[in-house]
């Protein structure tokens, strides 16, 4: 291939066969940078009322929250296509920088100001680093064998979710809260070296230009999206001026989006890649698993906390029974998607282990047991662990590989949104539910409770007659979230009937052509195996 190195024409060995050594240090590299960006948000919310102590500005303090969030999620699209534009490594490798930075930032910030904006130079990092990571594997493992890395993700998601608030307390009371932030410099400096290192990959020149228009377009109105499930409801009423201005924005902002991508030279989302059916299907799972995945992650150490008096690092260990199963599953699933090549019934299951268990988690009340609880959630965990990577390994098999970075990345994102509507819309019915069981239980003296910061130590300083209340208020508004997520978990199972199986990938071979360009499919099978061919020539080597 012109302009490619020798050493980039050298071919991994055989795909069936185990993968070079080289490549399990590339993908233990990518690991720890996926474990970057997740862990990242659960040790720095730990820290949160110590860094609020030392800085002050409580009023600003889900800024510093909201600011990551909302450049993670602008920018997500756009490292997927400048990899796919200019090659996977450097776009990779400038994200990790670009966090790094961030996080020294962060750890020097002398007030909430900085402390907000350095977040948000630290999301513009992270945001590539969930795209790079998945972008990379689906360049260097066929789809057929990528199900067995499976396991490999899912096991990092629970450490990050289980790891993460005991570390982030351990390091906030014994070095302080800015090493909650230094703490990324060596995990990131190694990523650096080791993908730098090791992983070659052949050098793209970029074809057109950026798409800036259309880049602007979808950073406002994921910005306004994202905006509106964070502030509606908890700072501003839903029916407000400045959440309609943001609702009116964002939806404007989206219309000319697509509108602009049906007519810009390069794309930053090109909209052909939602021809595939199972893309699209997928993007749909993958925005309903984001939703009830985060919305369960925000109800669960609440409840077993107010209601069971846990303590908040106990809370993170009881969800083990989820994290776990997720993992196991997932691993399960992902080796047998390797051997046999099926993938159909895994989402179908994992639809109505969903729904099933997040049933469950709704009868959940105040004489509920810990073991019950344990048993519920490994239902759900399990069927979260039938989806959450089959989505990406399906919708990455379902675009050629010129398309690979914009297809991870847009399933993530899709992903991202989710899980922000997900937290909203069952948080803002989960306070309702509190208020209301509150108020009909104590009268007025309810208003006067911070109901919204009691935990099993503040409980205790209650009267009992509120105590009792507030369990019951919060056994009802658990109830009434998760009777929610049940609902929207039906939808994936539902959906998850419409994925077509098509044969996954093997090294060479094509994605398939979209249904209406079927005279095309030849030529244009045989132009995608040529590109596949040059792009499968990777060199992977030991430092």
């Amino acid at each position: 291939m012109a302009g490619t190195s020798k050493a980039a024409e050298v071919k991994p060995e055989a795909k069936d066969g185990p993968q070079p050594r080289s490549v399990r240090v590339v993908l233990f590299a990518l690991m720890i940078a996926m474990l970057l960006a997740m862990l990242d948000n659960m040790i720095v919310n730990t820290a949160m009322p110590t860094i609020v102590g030392e800085l002050g500005g409580l009023e600003h303090l889900s800024w510093v929250v909201t600011a990551y969030t909302l450049a993670t999620a602008a920018s997500t699209p756009i490292w997927g296509k400048i990899g796919d534009m200019y090659g996977r490594k450097g776009a990779f490798l400038t994200s990790i920088v670009v966090f790094l930075v961030g996080s020294a930032l962060s750890g020097m910030a002398q007030d909430m100001g900085q402390l907000i904006g350095f977040r948000a130079i630290q999301g513009l990092g992270a945001g590539g680093l969930m795209v790079g990571v998945m972008a990379i594997i689906g360049d260097l493992i066929p789809p057929r064998e990528r199900g067995k890395y499976q396991g490999m993700m899912a096991g990092i998601m629970a450490l990050a979710m289980i790891g993460g608030p005991l570390v982030g307390g351990t390091i906030t009371d014994h070095l302080g809260w800015r090493w909650t932030f230094y703490i990324n410099l060596p995990l990131g400096a190694v990523a650096l070296a080791m993908v730098t290192a090791v992983l070659h990959l052949p050098k793209k020149r970029g074809r057109g230009r950026i798409d800036y228009l259309g880049t602007a377009l979808l950073t406002v109105g994921i910005v306004s999206i994202v905006l509106v499930t964070t502030w509606g409801g908890s700072q501003y009423e839903w029916g407000s001026a400045i959440i309609m201005e943001l609702i009116f924005l964002g939806v404007a902002s989206i219309v000319g989006f697509l509108f602009w991508e049906t007519k810009a030279a390069e794309p930053v989302v090109p909209l052909h890649i939602f021809r595939s059916r199972n893309f699209s299907v997928m993007s749909v799972i993958g925005f309903m698993t984001g939703f009830v995945m985060f919305g369960a992650m925000l109800f669960l150490p609440l409840y077993q906390q107010s209601v069971q008096s846990a303590s908040a690092t106990n809370s993170g260990l009881l969800l083990m029974p989820m994290l776990l199963a997720m993992m196991a599953v997932s691993l399960i699933a992902g080796r047998v998607t390797t051997s046999t090549g099926k993938y159909k019934i895994f989402p179908i299951v994992g639809g109505a282990l969903m729904t099933v268990g997040l049933y469950l988690l709704s009868t959940m009340d105040v004489s509920t047991s810990r073991l019950t609880t344990g048993i519920y959630m490994a239902v759900l965990g399990a069927g979260m662990g039938f989806l959450m990577q089959i989505t990406m390994l399906v919708a990455q098999n379902s675009v050629e590989l010129k398309d690979m970075g914009v297809g991870s990345s847009t399933t993530t994102l899709f992903r991202t949104l989710g899980s922000s509507f997900g937290v909203a819309i069952m948080g803002a019915l989960f306070t309702n539910r509190v208020n209301d069981e509150m108020a009909s239980r104590l009268g007025k003296a309810a208003g006067a409770l911070p109901t919204a910061t009691l935990n099993a130590e503040g409980l205790k300083k209650l009267p009992v007659p509120v105590q009792e209340a507030y369990k019951y208020a919060v056994s009802s508004g658990v109830h009434g979230g998760f009777l929610l997520g049940a609902g929207i978990a039906l939808v994936v199972f539902v959906a998850a009937f419409f994925v077509k199986e098509v044969a996954l990938r093997g090294a060479g071979t094509p994605a398939p052509a979209a249904p209406q360009d079927k005279d095309k499919a030849e030529p244009e099978a045989k132009e995608a195996k040529e590109a596949n061919e040059a792009e499968d020539k990777v060199a992977v080597e030991t430092a």
